[in-house]
């Protein structure tokens, strides 16, 4: 146990943003124990000041009046009862705790979610990044509807990573659900089986359903985190980290690192930068200034537009 436990201490030092998949394959160790480790050493490895929140959440189905099963339109005035939030789950990257809330019987039943969106409210006040799993079109739209019905101000601003979009945009995978994607992220693990039942149960009192939702959604987000480091050398004018640090040499604008390998060049149309790979996280970027002189630069010509 000591002596795997220097392997990954020592690997976490090296390489501390590190995909938990990647560091139990290479060393040969639990996925489980890599977390329990790199948990205890969070504070220590973390080298920017960005508060970068992942979370996920859950919202009851609607209940509707209707004259039948296809091809209907249905008016908001048919609406018996509206969605609301069943529970939400969060954690700060590479942070052990999970935070999460879920209502209550009542509440389910009544589709009232104020006790739970307050402290939601106030971790994306705090946050300057927020990833979560299709963002854009459901969860930051869905929380803000919540927020203003229950007569909330807007947090502060926060940037958004959507890894759906970035999935979807990098990968031609075979679908972009997160269940599917954890099987290419770690097939060690796997989620608790969920039918539309079970939404079903939550909103009609049950509350083992309720209890099974919070730790449903607490899963997704302990995914999110291993599926956004794995997929983040491959994002593209990411939050740029580098503004959150203190450190007065240059860094990585994905991850904070100054683990920097200068090996490479990158050409625009009119100008030549120095280009770098990320040691520590493998993402790839450039300098903002340029590699050739003021005088060359007047000679250049570039093709017409298309």
């Amino acid at each position: 146990m000591g002596n795997k436990t220097e392997r990954i201490l020592k690997y976490l030092n090296k390489f501390p943003y590190a995909t938990v998949r990647k560091i139990a394959k290479e060393l040969d160790v639990s996925t489980r124990m890599v977390r329990y480790v790199r948990s205890s050493i969070t504070k220590k490895i973390i080298d920017n000041k960005a508060k970068i929140l992942i979370i996920d959440v859950e919202t009851s189905p609607m209940e509707v009046y209707v004259w039948g099963l296809y091809k209907q339109r249905i008016p908001s005035t048919n609406i018996k009862k509206d969605w609301a939030l069943l529970s939400w789950s969060a954690k700060w990257l590479l942070n052990s705790e999970i935070m999460s809330k879920r209502v209550s019987i009542k509440e389910a039943h009544d589709r009232c979610d104020i006790s739970i969106i307050k402290q939601l409210w106030e971790l994306l006040n705090e946050a300057d990044v927020v990833i979560a799993h299709n963002a854009v079109k459901f969860d930051i739209r869905k929380i803000n509807a919540r927020f203003i019905i229950n007569n909330m101000k807007p947090p502060s601003p926060y940037q958004v990573i959507d890894t759906l979009k970035i999935t979807q945009r990098n990968f031609g995978f075979s679908s972009h659900k997160l269940d599917y994607l954890l099987e290419i992220l770690n097939s060690n693990e796997r989620k608790g089986e969920t039918t539309y039942g079970l939404w079903k149960q939550c909103v009609n009192g049950n509350e083992s359903a309720l209890e099974y939702m919070e730790k449903y959604n607490k899963q997704d987000v302990s995914i999110l985190e291993e599926l956004y480091l794995m997929i983040r050398p491959w994002i593209k004018s990411h939050v740029n980290l580098g503004l959150f640090t203190d450190k007065e040499v240059s860094v990585c604008p994905s991850c904070g690192s100054d683990k920097l390998d200068w090996d490479s060049t990158y050409y625009t149309p009119a100008n030549k930068y120095a280009a770098f790979t990320c040691l520590n996280c493998g993402a790839i970027g450039r300098s903002r200034y340029s590699s050739i002189t003021k005088e060359k630069r007047k000679n250049l010509t570039v093709s017409i537009a298309r």
